[in-house]
């Protein structure tokens, strides 16, 4: 086939390019908008997310650690002063398990009532959460 003079724009090519009186042109990133992915399902993203993020299981202790804890617990009444560290289980919100965090600190007052450590900062752990409890004094005590 045969180009002719129609076929290569050639009536239009050197005339000015289009600029809207009424619409004022659009900025390359709203452009760029245009095209981009959307999501078809709300939600979707983070129900994948939650679905894969990992949780603990709580350990439960014996006899011989549990009584061990409260022998330090006792103890460390005896010393208002002393700085602790607490390793205990946080239970996770949405899903089974959980997760352990570690409070290092002065301990308020232990609330048999409620059977909470209530720390100086004001947060409390639950006792049956707790795993460990280590201190300087507990250490110097051989406890």
């Amino acid at each position: 086939m045969a180009v002719t003079r129609d076929d290569t724009y050639e009536d239009i090519i050197h005339l000015p390019h289009h600029v809207s009186k009424t619409h004022p042109p659009m900025s390359l990133h709203d452009r760029a908008a245009q095209f981009s992915p959307f999501a078809a399902l709300t939600g979707y993203d983070a129900a994948i997310a939650e679905t894969g993020r990992l949780t603990e299981e709580k350990v439960e202790l014996d006899e011989q650690s549990r009584a061990q804890l409260d022998v330090r617990l006792h103890r460390l009444l005896e010393y208002p002063d002393a700085q602790v560290h607490i390793t205990h289980f946080v239970p996770d919100a949405r899903k089974d398990g959980g997760s352990y965090e570690e409070k290092t600190g002065f301990i308020k007052k232990i609330d048999a009532h409620s059977r909470t450590i209530v720390m100086q900062d004001g947060t409390q752990i639950p006792i049956d959460n707790v795993v460990e409890i280590t201190s300087d004094i507990l250490h110097r005590a051989g406890i």
